[in-house]
């Protein structure tokens, strides 16, 4: 299972002055060194795409407005390349498109929203981009195999 990408907002405070991977820490020297020294058989992930500075300007655009309806053309205006050269650096240090990683960070905020507020599913829906409450729903049952009303149903009945 993936964790969780963090948002923009621990994005920023992580790799400002003052934020944890800032500090002189020896927690925050080691995940420093290792996002800059990681071999490729590492992996990808959203936090191998952190430390490419496009991919990672992409990543905190998709946390900051998850809602928005990008393309690939307005992303990658967003982080200042062309389409081509986005598209190719997102995949290779994050391991999927910039369009599954968003739909896949949607349903995770849209899950975290179902879990713990009693939100309307049609306003969750419109939180995350989706205009159709039907079509937030058929994409939030292929990603979690289960509508999103069965989903708050189970997550809220668990201790």
């Amino acid at each position: 299972m993936l964790c969780p990408a963090p948002s923009a907002a621990t994005i920023r405070w992580a790799t400002s002055s003052g934020g944890a991977l800032s500090a002189s820490t020896p927690a925050s020297k080691l995940i420093r060194a290792w996002i800059a020294t990681a071999p490729p058989a590492a992996g990808k992930s959203w936090l191998r795409g952190l430390a490419d500075p496009i991919t990672g300007r992409a990543i905190a655009a998709l946390h900051a407005d998850p809602g928005r309806s990008w393309t690939i053309g307005s992303l990658a205006a967003h982080a200042g390349v062309s389409r081509a050269t986005l598209a190719r650096r997102f995949t290779s240090h994050v391991g999927e498109t910039p369009a599954s990683y968003l739909t896949r960070w949607r349903m995770d905020l849209a899950a975290r929203r179902l879990r713990d507020t009693t939100d309307p599913i049609s306003v969750v829906a419109a939180s995350i981009g989706y205009t159709s409450e039907y079509a937030f729903s058929r994409a939030f049952s292929r990603a979690r195999h289960m509508p999103p009303g069965r989903y708050r149903a189970q997550a809220t009945s668990r201790p």
